[in-house]
Formats: structure tokens, C-alpha cells, sequence
């Protein structure tokens, strides 16, 4: 009974993500962004997906990688956005760097890879099709501490730029570090709208750190971040690939040790369904019905 169960909810859920892989919403450019600091110049490279029924004002997110590196869990979100009209810039922030990715093998801190997501959202925000004042950003683990830092003008008014994101998604932040590790600043917020999703089971957090995170935060900042904790989610519960243990000295509160990276389907769908609804609604666009508008995302369903 349980196999046919299973077999049910594959074919539910995976054939139409199979099929919507087939046909590709949108444009595929593969584009080299010049990066400047003081100290040195490179190119960050991204692939950018344009809807095909794109037109000015277009708006717009940028994509940013965990640790191990551009896999699955980008794409899964940028087909989905591109359907809902929205371009998608998923960044290789290790490419230029010449690395490997994994705990080992990246960046000392995420604050290095800031610069190559300050030049990704000025190239959109002078970007013919793009509209500047509607572009989001959402990551992954590393990706998705990029995604919160920028949500402040600590870092933002590093840029000497006018462009700032309109919304911001993090997806297991290790949030245990805001506010408490230095450099890592969780205020001063530029006032757009954050979401945080993470797993209950993640390793790197307890599964109150991310509410607690918020609740710490002054009653008027409040209202515009909003975390979501998955029951049964693992740290990067949305990377549909085989299940993967690694270490990490950023694991358990800063303590060390290893980290359980494990899909969830239920979960990945879920927050798939959020993260469409998150930038629908921050752009002002209709959504349509779909399949997954089925989903109750006020509850966990079992997760």
C-alpha cells in the first residue's frame, strides 16, 4: 500500500515538473558581469532567463548558490518564476574564483561574494527589459546569507549606488549568526519585504533560532520579515538530489560537525509555492491556477 502511495505521489507531483523542464519558459543567456573592488576586477557569470513574453518592466530575481555551488535547487525556482513572467540571474559565484565549492573549498566569509551581487543587481537595474525598481533576490544557505545581508543598508550603502532589491528570500541562513557573529548585521533595513524558510531538522540551527531571530528584532521591523520552519526539513530540504552528509565548522550554533543535506519533496513543493507567491504579489502580478495552488500553505502537511 505504502509503495502505491508513493508511486501516486511521484507521478503527481514530478511528472508535471518533467514536463514543464521540457518545455522552457523563457530565453536562456549565458552573460559575464564585470566585478570591481579596490584590491581587484573579475567577471561573475550567470545564466539569465528571460520569459518569452518578456517586454520592458520586467521584473526580475537573482539566484544565489549554497556552498556546494550552482546545482538542482536554482533551477527548480527559476522555471518556475519564469512562468510566472519573471526573469530569473542565477550567479556561479565560484567560477571566477576557481573553486570547487563545498565547506572546504569557498570563500573565507559569504561578505567576499557580496560585490558579484551588488554588480548583478545594477546590470539588471540597467537592463533594457528589467525593471529597476522590481528586482528580488533569494538564496541558499550561503546564497541565502547573502540574501539577508543585503537586506541591509550596512551593506547596501557599500555599493554607492541608488539600486536596492524589492524583496528578499533566504532559505536556510544559518540565522544562529545575526546579530551575533561580527559582520553580521540583521538591521538597519533598507524596508523590504524579507521571508525566511528553514527546516526544523536543519543542523546548523535549532529549529527556534530563525523565529527567535525575528522576534528579537524591533516590533516595527517585524512586520516585514516573516520566517516559515518546516517540521521534518533538513538543511536544503529543496535540493532534489541524493541524500549527502558534509562538515562544516559553521554547523551546530558555530560548534562543528556534520550536516545532513536531505531533499523533501513535500517541503520542496511547498516552498516553491511560497517563493511564487512571495514575488507574485511583491510585483503586482496575477497568478493563475496551477496545480500546486492546491497546496495548504498554512499548515505542513505532515512536515
Amino acid at each position: 500500500m505504502f509503495k502505491k502511495l508513493m508511486i501516486t505521489f511521484l507521478v503527481i507531483f514530478l511528472c508535471p515538473s518533467i514536463a514543464n523542464a521540457m518545455h522552457t519558459p523563457a530565453k536562456i543567456s549565458y552573460i559575464a558581469i564585470p566585478v570591481t573592488t579596490p584590491e581587484k576586477n573579475w567577471q561573475v557569470s550567470g545564466q539569465l532567463r528571460m520569459p518569452f513574453n518578456a517586454t520592458e518592466n520586467t521584473p526580475a530575481v537573482i539566484i544565489l548558490h549554497s556552498s556546494a555551488g550552482v546545482d538542482s535547487t536554482g533551477m527548480f525556482y527559476a522555471s518556475a518564476l519564469n512562468r510566472r513572467g519573471i526573469a530569473t540571474l542565477e550567479l556561479d559565484l565560484w567560477g571566477a574564483r576557481d573553486l570547487a565549492g563545498g565547506s572546504a573549498n569557498r570563500p573565507a566569509t559569504p561578505q567576499e561574494t557580496l560585490p558579484d551581487v551588488f554588480s548583478a543587481l545594477a546590470y539588471l537595474a540597467e537592463h533594457s527589459l528589467i525593471d529597476k525598481d522590481r528586482i528580488g533576490v533569494m538564496g541558499f544557505s550561503w546564497g541565502g546569507v547573502l540574501s539577508l545581508l543585503t537586506a541591509s543598508e550596512n551593506y547596501m550603502s557599500l555599493t554607492g549606488q541608488p539600486y536596492r532589491f524589492a524583496g528578499h528570500i533566504a532559505h536556510y541562513p544559518i540565522c544562529w549568526l545575526y546579530n551575533y557573529a561580527p559582520g553580521f548585521e540583521f538591521t538597519n533595513f533598507t524596508g523590504a519585504p524579507i521571508l525566511i524558510q528553514t527546516g526544523a531538522k536543519d543542523d546548523y540551527d535549532l529549529p527556534e533560532t530563525c523565529p527567535n531571530l525575528v522576534a528579537s528584532l524591533p516590533e516595527e521591523e517585524q512586520e516585514f520579515v516573516k520566517v516559515k520552519v518546516y517540521k521534518r526539513a533538513y538543511h536544503a530540504w529543496d535540493r532534489l538530489e541524493p541524500k549527502w552528509i558534509v562538515e562544516d565548522p559553521f554547523s551546530h550554533l558555530g560548534q562543528g560537525g556534520q550536516v545532513t543535506l536531505a531533499p523533501n519533496f513535500i517541503t520542496a513543493y511547498q516552498s516553491k509555492y511560497r517563493v511564487e507567491k512571495f514575488f507574485s504579489e511583491l510585483f503586482g502580478l496575477t497568478r493563475s491556477r496551477q496545480n500546486n495552488d492546491s497546496v495548504d500553505i498554512n499548515g505542513d502537511i505532515g512536515n
